[in-house]
Parts: C-alpha cells; sequence; structure tokens
C-alpha cells in the first residue's frame, strides 16, 4: 500500500514541482554537430539506460522486459528531445514533460519515494555530460560551446525533475482522496444502524486497505474547546497525529472516529494526545458488528460531559464523578457505566429521585444537603458512621445524629435491601445534578 508522505517530504517535492528558474538562453549548435549528436544517440540512450539499471536499485529488473523496455524508451525520448532542442530552442516540450509527469505518477502508484526517480535524472544528466565530451573532443567542439550545452541538461535535468514531481504530487493526492472516500464510505458501513451485512463491510474494508479488527470503539467528537489552541482549522493536525488504521470522518454533522483494537498497547492515549483539546467521548469497546451501540453510548457519554455531569478521571483532579465542567481529556464510557445507566431515562431518574427522595421535601434546603451527603457516604460505605465522620469531616456524634434524622424520614426504606439501592441511586443522581445548580 502507498504510504502517505510526511508534511516536509511534501513540502520538499512541492519545491521540487515548482517551475525551474529560467535559465540562460538555449545554445544553438552547428548542424553537423547535432547530426554528430543524432548519430551518437542510441549509444547514448543505451549508456545511461545501462547505469541506471546497474547503479539505481529500484530500477534493477532484468527478468521484466516490459518494464526495461519502458524505460529504454523514457530514456531515448528524453536524450532525443534535448538533441532536438538543441538544434532548434523552439523545439515544443509538452510530450516530455507529459511523459516524466507519467513517470513520476506512476512511482507513486508504486508506492517508492520519488527519490529513487530523482537519483536516475542526476545519474543520466551525468553520463550524458560525459558522453557530450567525448563526442566534443572527437569534433573539437567549441569549450564556450560545450559549457553551455553543459548548463542545458542540467536546465533541462531541473524541467524534467519538475515535472515528474508535480505528477508524483497530483498521483499522491488523488489516491489519497480516493482512499479518503472509500473509508469514508467503510465507515458509514460499518457505523449503520442495523448493520450492514457483513460481507458488504469485508468487501469495502478490503477497498480501502484496512484490516478488519476483532474489536472496536467509537469515539464521538464535540468542538474545540475555547481555551484551546485547537480550533476547527486542526483537522490535519488532529488526523496526522492519529494512528494511521483509525477511521474518521470530519464531515459528518457529529464528526466520529473509529478505533481498531482500542485496548491495544498505547492505543487510547494516542488518540487522547491527537485530540488534546477536543470535548471528545470514547463508547464502549464492542464487536465491529455493534459499532453503533459503541457511538451511541459515546455520544451519550459527550452530552453528559458537556452538561458537567461525567468528568474525567486524570489523576490529581477532582474526585471521579463529581462534575467538573469543562473537563478536557478524552472520556471513556467504559468508566462511567454507573452515570450512563442512571441517566439513560432521564424521566425515569427524575421520577425516582422525586418518589423515593420525597422525605426530604419536609427539610430546610441547607438540611436537605447536608443529610443527603451523609446518607449517600454512609450508604456507599457499608453503613460505617465513623467512615462517613472522616469522609465529611464532622464529629462522628453529629453524623449519628443525622442517621436518626434520616431513620425518622426514610424508615423502612433503609432496611429494605431494594428500597435502600434505589435510594442510593437517587441520591447519585442528585448529587451529580445538585453540582450544576447555579
Amino acid at each position: 500500500m502507498l504510504k502517505l508522505a510526511e508534511p516536509s517530504e511534501l513540502a520538499e517535492l512541492t519545491e521540487l514541482a515548482e517551475p525551474a528558474p529560467a535559465g540562460p538562453d538555449w545554445p544553438v549548435l552547428p548542424a553537423p554537430v547535432t547530426a554528430v549528436l543524432r548519430q551518437e544517440c542510441p549509444a547514448s540512450v543505451a549508456e545511461i539506460r545501462t547505469a541506471i539499471q546497474h547503479e539505481v536499485a529500484e530500477y534493477t529488473r532484468p527478468l521484466d522486459p516490459a518494464y526495461v523496455h519502458a524505460l529504454g524508451r523514457a530514456v531515448e525520448h528524453a536524450v532525443r528531445t534535448f538533441i532536438e532542442r538543441v538544434a532548434d530552442p523552439g523545439t515544443a516540450m509538452t510530450a516530455i514533460l507529459g511523459e516524466f509527469r507519467a513517470v513520476g505518477a506512476a512511482e507513486a502508484r508504486e508506492g517508492r519515494s520519488l527519490e529513487p526517480l530523482q537519483a536516475a535524472l542526476r545519474l543520466g544528466a551525468r553520463v550524458g555530460w560525459r558522453r557530450l565530451c567525448v563526442v566534443a573532443a572527437a569534433h573539437r567542439l567549441d569549450m564556450l560551446a560545450l559549457g553551455r550545452v553543459g548548463e542545458a541538461i542540467f536546465v533541462y535535468l531541473d524541467e524534467l525533475a519538475a515535472a515528474s514531481a508535480q505528477g508524483y504530487l497530483d498521483a499522491r493526492a488523488e489516491f489519497a482522496g480516493e482512499r479518503e472516500r472509500r473509508r469514508r464510505r467503510l465507515l458509514d458501513l460499518i457505523l449503520a444502524d442495523p448493520a450492514a451485512p457483513a460481507e458488504v463491510v469485508a468487501e469495502a474494508a478490503r477497498a480501502a486497505g484496512w484490516a478488519l479488527p476483532d474489536r472496536i470503539a467509537v469515539v464521538a467528537l464535540g468542538e474545540p474547546q475555547h481555551d484551546s489552541r485547537s480550533t476547527a482549522g486542526d483537522l490535519t493536525r488532529a488526523t496526522s497525529a492519529l494512528p494511521a488504521d483509525v477511521l474518521t470522518d470530519w464531515s459528518r454533522s457529529a464528526p466520529c472516529l473509529l478505533i481498531p483494537d482500542p485496548d491495544g498497547r498505547g492505543r487510547f492515549d494516542a488518540v487522547g494526545r491527537a485530540l488534546s483539546g477536543w470535548a471528545a467521548a470514547m463508547g464502549p469497546v464492542e464487536p465491529l458488528d455493534r459499532a453503533a451501540t459503541s457511538l451511541r453510548w459515546a455520544r451519550r457519554a459527550l452530552d453528559l460531559a458537556d452538561r458537567g455531569i461525567i468528568a474525567d478521571r486524570t489523576p490529581g483532579r477532582a474526585t471521579p464523578d463529581r462534575a467538573i465542567p469543562g473537563a478536557r481529556s478524552l472520556v471513556r464510557c467504559d468508566e462511567h457505566l454507573a452515570t450512563l445507566l442512571i441517566f439513560a431515562d432521564e424521566e425515569l431518574a427524575a421520577a425516582l429521585r422525586a418518589a423515593r427522595l420525597a422525605p426530604l421535601q419536609r427539610l430546610r434546603p441547607a438540611q436537605q444537603d447536608r443529610l443527603a451527603e451523609t446518607l449517600l457516604i454512609w450508604l456507599q460505605h457499608g453503613c460505617n458512621a465513623n467512615e462517613v465522620a472522616l469522609q465529611v469531616h464532622v464529629h462522628p456524634q453529629t453524623v449519628r445524629y443525622r442517621l436518626r434524622q434520616a431513620d425518622d424520614l426514610f424508615g423502612d426504606q433503609l432496611r429494605d435491601p431494594d428500597r435502600r439501592f434505589e435510594l442510593e441511586i437517587a441520591l447519585r443522581a442528585r448529587q451529580m445534578l445538585h453540582h450544576l445548580a447555579p
């Protein structure tokens, strides 16, 4: 598969593809000299072709007659065009430049870098210059004229190099565009709900050059964070920083990306670094045919994170699952399953809070908050009053007073396992929402 160029390499190739600086006027050699060059052309072509095949490893293909023929034809066309140009500077360059653009494009399609072709061009120029010197000595060509012809060789070399670089860049851009189109279509098929047939997904994966993984996770993307250096214009940076096998589609109204084998070593961290500054949430790890499920929960987690109900679990930050609006790190659904479950149906969660926490309404707001906090920690820590005292930083006697008050209010709910479980869920939901109150 064709390996995409690094930005530095593309910049280098773009420079090569720029038109060569204007050189001196092309020399016009006397007719007898150009006649000798035409006569020497077959020997020059053979010498250049042999040198390229022997010295540029990528072009050593003795068992590929079609390739050897194509190489010989390109060299012959280049040499003959040069000879015709020193015979007549008005000679059209359209055909030879088109041919070398095609050669550059072929290099890109075969997955090679442009360096072997550039090396072959430089080698061809050196061999051509050396042969010209031999011909010049035999025919006593004026040294000034010889120098101008030598300079013309290297101007010509620049023109061929620029044409091949342009063809190379065009082919890479075409390949990259087609690959991205195929990968976006593949992502659409994988995320379809209901799932697309497995054979259809497999065929699209082969067309996109993407290996089917056993497990995946989908990341839902929001907006770039306002106080971050990342903006919507940073898509190229984010995409290039992601692992190469991550499928992305930034063009969706709700952008997302799919991570193959997300539990692999360093995979989650690499994605997190690439998406630094973006609001993002990663859904549960699922089989490939359940990608739509992973995306659904990722979007739900992203919504809860945007509202401040879900916060990150980065070491050194506030207590996990307490709301921290504007958290910057990539949220993982599998670290917030309880929260996602509680808020999966917000109407039902609200009904549960209203039913189980109704006794709190008998107290003043400040008392409600203190008793709700104490009761939740008591339920979470095995009904241990001393542990509650350590958590809320009050005397154990104060905790026991509040628990007697809770017993008066909630009564049998504290002794029935099912009711106590529902009460803890209601208190958790209240705590998360309470953080959002102005």
